[in-house]
């Protein structure tokens, strides 16, 4: 048996060659990224055995590690199983799964809803069962990677407005053939900047040229409204002005997936059609059950979004009077608090130094965000106390003020 071949990097094939050259691109321009290992998702975690006071999570609502939601995830695997086992339209749909679907489509006032995997799959199989070749879909320039993906996977062509610009929305609509399959589609509350759509304007702006609206208020939902129900009851936009509605449940829910809400006969068509759907095994029956029990707190402790928005507007506040040399507090009344930096290295040299003093907050940059545009983004959680935004504040005013000095 000849010996084995050894790959050394003067023996590298031309893939591997293209491979590593991309990757040395990659940290040259200050944009590798790297995984941490921590050993889970609170906001006291710990990494490489180091106590660390994490503000980078999506879990708003602190439901991630809740005793609740954890017992619920262990129950649900006792009853029901560890995996679906097949996708939902083959065995893998079971109970657990129609009453979730049943409970998010009471919470968000629609007719129906439907589980997909993960909100990327929501949005791919969405815009590509609802569009085709010859159709115009409508962006908001800040929308997710996802939706634009599933805008090119579509074959439709995609239009993108400036952020926020309605007017530029609106030039973009009546550029349009009324004959053409169209949708207009936002973000709820955009992701990076942490500022929300206007969304009864793009309702009125969608009813004026009779085209479909669809929002993906993944950062929304559990965090805005009286009752937790995103963005549009934040705003009191009228249901039937947004026919197309997506949520995560692994932001404020805390647990994993997604799903659209809307009519009967738009979740019959995402049934038929959404191949995101239809060729996925179904999302785990006890994860099912665990976000029935986050649903639970969500609607019944009212009390963790106050404490989350009294921690938002303290932050913003107090921050504001560092007066930090070289970083810009950008416009936010969400989780979401970007502190704009710019430049890449020095956004990464901030991270890393909060990181020194026991604080994760990862940098943003390009692709993710426009060049130039580079940022820490802030999230708090309900999880986190008086203390831990006291360590924040701290933390940042000295850490700034050694990076930038």
């Amino acid at each position: 048996m000849p010996p084995p071949i050894e790959m050394g990097a003067d023996k590298m094939n031309p893939f591997e060659t293209a491979l590593q050259h991309r990757l040395e691109q990659q940290k040259t321009a200050g944009r590798y990224r790297k995984r941490r290992s921590q050993r889970d998702a609170g906001v006291h975690t710990r990494i490489n055995g180091r106590a660390m006071l994490t503000f980078c999570s999506n879990d708003y609502l602190g439901l991630a590690t809740h005793p609740r939601v954890v017992e619920a995830l262990c129950d649900g695997a006792r009853q029901y199983g560890a995996g679906g086992g097949a996708s939902h339209l083959v065995n893998g749909h079971q109970e657990i799964h129609d009453r979730l679907e049943t409970r998010l489509a009471q919470w968000t006032g629609r007719e129906r809803a439907l589980l997909f995997g993960s909100g990327y799959q929501a949005n791919l199989g969405v815009i590509s069962a609802l569009m085709s070749r010859g159709g115009h879909v409508v962006h908001d320039r800040l929308n997710h990677a996802s939706l634009l993906d599933g805008t090119r996977l579509s074959g439709a062509r995609l239009h993108r407005f400036a952020h926020g610009d309605l007017a530029g929305a609106a030039q973009a609509l009546a550029g349009l053939s009324p004959d053409a399959d169209r949708l207009l589609v936002s973000d709820g509350v955009f992701s990076m900047d942490g500022d929300c759509a206007d969304v009864n304007a793009l309702a009125r702006l969608a009813e004026r040229h009779d085209i479909p609206l669809m929002i993906d208020d993944a950062h929304g939902l559990g965090v805005l409204g009286a009752k937790g129900a995103g963005t549009l009851e934040a705003q009191n936009v009228a249901l039937d002005q947004v026919p197309i509605l997506v949520g995560t449940l692994g932001k404020a829910l805390g647990t994993q997936g997604a799903f659209v809400a809307g009519s009967h006969a738009l979740i019959e068509s995402l049934i038929q059609f959404a191949r995101p759907f239809v060729y996925t095994t179904s999302l785990s029956p006890a994860l099912a059950a665990a976000t029935l029990a986050a649903l639970d707190i969500v609607q019944t402790e009212p009390e963790r979004r106050a404490h989350l928005h009294h921690l938002i507007q303290r932050f913003r506040r107090e921050l504001l009077t560092l007066a930090l040399p070289d970083i810009a507090l950008m416009p936010s009344e969400t989780p979401i608090q970007p502190l704009l930096v710019g430049d890449e290295q020095a956004a990464m040299a901030l991270s890393e130094r909060l990181y020194e003093e026991g604080i994760l907050c990862t940098a943003i940059r390009p692709p993710t965000v426009p060049p130039g545009q580079s940022r820490l983004r802030v999230t708090l959680s309900a999880a986190h106390t008086e203390a831990d935004l006291d360590r924040l504040l701290e933390t940042l005013e000295r850490c700034c003020r050694t990076v930038t000095s």
